[in-house]
């Protein structure tokens, strides 16, 4: 039985392609999102003359909120670019991406936690009293906690249906993110613009698909009950 995809999981069972998916695909796609923490890492350390200029540690921090936003919309992605292109074997790729997502929000949040804060408590409540791009951002961060956490095909199973009512959290998280952005930037807002629209066009694609369905499953139940009568 074919199970809806979430966020961290792929759509089950589908069979993947033994070259492309397996022995180059998955390893590739692995290597092009680790590079850009790879990329600070080596500004930070300095390699061959790197740096992360005046203000490291909001440098670090902006281009790990960057990034996660970036691998979840890119998330997203996956289930238009299978259907539309009829290669299902690409929801495979979905739950790598979403856990990189979720691994680079992790560190942006880390990054504010630790290195801007010092776990100042009084400081961290001051922050998000002065600035609601925090406490929107943070619901959006927690939002995506229990969708890494249930991403194995363990909780899969556990949760049954619920998981997939579990994994509808991604929409609200990556709407909220994109607020996050929105209200963060204080000039240019071209670039969490981009953001938003992109959003918009796959959370509209969905709802047209899901009108859809159930347009399919409307019609079939009319045919249905006509069959029915007439044959009674």
């Amino acid at each position: 039985q074919r199970q809806h995809p979430g966020l961290f999981y792929p759509l089950s069972p589908i069979p993947y392609p033994l070259t492309s998916m397996r022995r180059f695909l998955k390893p590739l796609l692995f290597v092009l999102c680790a590079l850009p923490l790879a990329w600070l890492l080596a500004r930070a350390f300095g390699i061959a003359g790197a740096s992360l200029g005046p203000n490291p540690i909001d440098e670090i921090m902006d281009r790990l909120g960057e990034w996660g936003l970036r691998l979840l919309l890119a998330t997203l992605m996956v289930s238009p670019l299978a259907v539309t292109l009829r290669k299902p074997w690409l929801m495979g790729l979905r739950r790598m991406l979403g856990l990189y997502a979720f691994t680079y929000l992790s560190l942006h949040f880390l990054n504010w936690l630790v290195l801007d804060q010092w776990f100042d408590l009084r400081a961290i409540a001051a922050d998000i009293a002065k600035r609601p791009y925090i406490t929107v951002g943070f619901t959006a961060f927690l939002m995506l906690v229990p969708l890494a956490v249930t991403s194995t095909a363990g909780w899969m199973r556990r949760l049954g249906r619920r998981w997939h009512r579990l994994h509808q959290l991604v929409y609200p998280a990556a709407i909220l993110g994109c607020v996050h952005f929105w209200w963060q930037v204080k000039a240019d807002w071209r670039e969490p613009a981009v953001y938003a629209v992109v959003l918009a066009l796959l959370l509209a694609w969905r709802i047209r698909r899901a009108r859809g369905r159930r347009s399919r499953a409307s019609a079939a139940a009319r045919l249905g009950a006509q069959s029915t009568t007439a044959a009674g």
